[in-house]
């Protein structure tokens, strides 16, 4: 059986810093778990058949990594819509850095995995987060 590589992939964050360097990710999703089901069930010893509740608990478990899945799924395209709503509200508003250094009114937004960056109408860019003041 053939296993796909691993994906390596750079995600800009707000601080313009990878926050965990390059992390190896590997999903397993519905079609990996049901392929390693058929696999195993292929390769059974047939004078030794798995016991029907062995069955039942990796069909319970198969459930669970679907249900969690479709959880996972529709919990990052909510965390997408609470991003995408807070950057919007920040257009047109007046920032301020926590330091006080740099105030400006917010032209655009830069949106990333970690946070959002504020473009701000002299050029500069302000990372919205702790201590920032918009008015």
């Amino acid at each position: 059986m053939a296993v796909s590589g691993v994906n390596n992939s750079y995600v800009p964050t707000a601080s313009g810093v990878d926050s965990g360097g390059d992390k190896a990710k590997a999903n397993l999703n519905y079609d990996s778990f049901l392929k390693l089901l058929v696999a195993q069930m292929k390769n059974q010893d047939p004078t030794q058949p798995m016991d029907s509740t062995q069955q039942i608990a990796q069909l319970a478990t198969f459930s669970q990594v679907e249900q969690t899945i479709k959880t996972n799924t529709n919990l990052e395209s909510l965390l997408q819509r609470t991003s995408l709503s807070e950057a919007n509200a920040v257009i047109g508003k007046t920032v301020t850095s926590a330091d006080g250094k740099t105030t400006g009114v917010v032209k655009e937004v830069k949106l990333y995995s970690d946070g959002i960056i504020a473009v701000l109408d002299s050029k500069k860019e302000l990372v919205i987060g702790p201590g920032v003041t918009i008015k």
